[in-house]
């Protein structure tokens, strides 16, 4: 189905929200977002690696908990490598050897819980069938295993939000692969064909939406409530924009995706079947099919539900609402 979806939440309440998350910098946005959100209950994070160590990502949630003043939010920590094994890609130089930009924050005071991230998703998304969504901003490595680990979790989700891919657009790992995708494309491939309720937002979406300079400037300046810590660590952020892409500025990658959850209304979707590539130099590809065409014989698209897609972007509403909420 083409166009905009309806606004996230429902009149029932806010959304329940489990992030599953790398932190890093464009995370460590997200998650303050959402923790201002009135749109949703956060019931806790699960981490992943990518753009830090799973350890260090686990690290950074607790903090991120503790600065927003919500220690008591639990987090649970998730796999440290791939589902074919091996060390995963960790793209330290894009974010810091901490992840979160090399600000040398103190070690936080709150602990993982006992539970693994597969076991912390599966038992929320049982606890409230049909009512809890995920936003997935790294690897999908947790989902996937949530997956194996319980048949019935792709119809008892509500919804999964996916940072991830660049549809009909280049990479940023290399000209095929988007980094969580390519960081474990087999978990990927497993995710986009569950049966799900996905929405999926590529970076040919993401690297449309750009903070400015002055747009930092003006996070820094504020009186907001994280405006310091952000600006702090936007600095090695920003400063790998300019090294990496020529641009004077960021890429809110996290950011955006979180808003395709709370305000899907600033998108349009294409719905399609959604497959990776895991094998060759096109690993870590994902491959839309439009729909576009009857096939004359089945492939490996065939018979699985299609995702949907975000399309289009109203870059200047989203910009004026991740401003918005990292200045509250």
């Amino acid at each position: 189905m083409d166009g905009a979806v309806a606004n996230g939440g429902d009149a029932l309440g806010p959304e329940k929200l489990v992030i599953d998350t790398d932190p890093g910098i464009d995370d460590s946005m997200a998650i303050f977002m959402a923790f201002q959100a009135p749109e949703v209950e956060i019931l806790g994070f699960t981490t992943i690696f990518g753009n830090a160590t799973t350890e260090a990502a686990t690290r950074n949630a607790l903090l991120l908990c503790e600065i927003a003043g919500r220690p008591d939010v639990p987090v649970a920590e998730g796999s440290h490598e791939p589902l074919k094994g091996g060390k995963p890609c960790v793209a330290d130089f894009v974010h810091g050897s901490d992840g979160i930009g090399n600000i040398c924050l103190p070690p936080p005071k709150a602990k993982k819980v006992e539970k693994s991230a597969s076991e912390f998703l599966v038992d929320k998304v049982s606890e409230f069938p049909g009512q809890v969504s995920v936003l997935a901003l790294g690897p999908l490595t947790n989902l996937a295993l949530a997956i194996k680990r319980d048949a019935s979790f792709a119809s008892k989700v509500k919804k999964i939000v996916v940072l991830g891919g660049s549809f009909f657009a280049l990479g940023n790992v290399n000209p095929a692969a988007e980094a969580n995708i390519f960081g474990d494309p087999e978990a990927a491939d497993i995710v986009f064909t569950s049966g799900a309720e996905i929405a999926v937002v590529g970076i040919n979406i993401t690297t449309q939406v750009k903070l400015t300079d002055a747009d930092l400037l003006d996070l820094k300046l504020s009186k907001a409530k994280h405006a310091q810590i952000l600006s702090d660590m936007c600095m090695f952020y920003r400063d790998w924009h300019v090294k990496s892409d020529g641009f004077h500025g960021i890429f809110p990658h996290d950011p955006v995706c979180f808003l395709a959850l709370v305000r899907p209304d600033l998108f349009t979707f294409k719905c399609g079947v959604v497959r990776v590539e895991t094998q060759g130099i096109c690993t870590g590809h994902t491959l839309m099919d439009q729909g576009l065409k009857k096939w004359n014989s089945s492939n490996p698209w065939s018979d699985y539900t299609p995702v949907s897609v975000a399309w289009t972007v109203n870059v200047d509403e989203v910009v004026g609402c991740i401003k918005k909420y990292l200045m509250k």
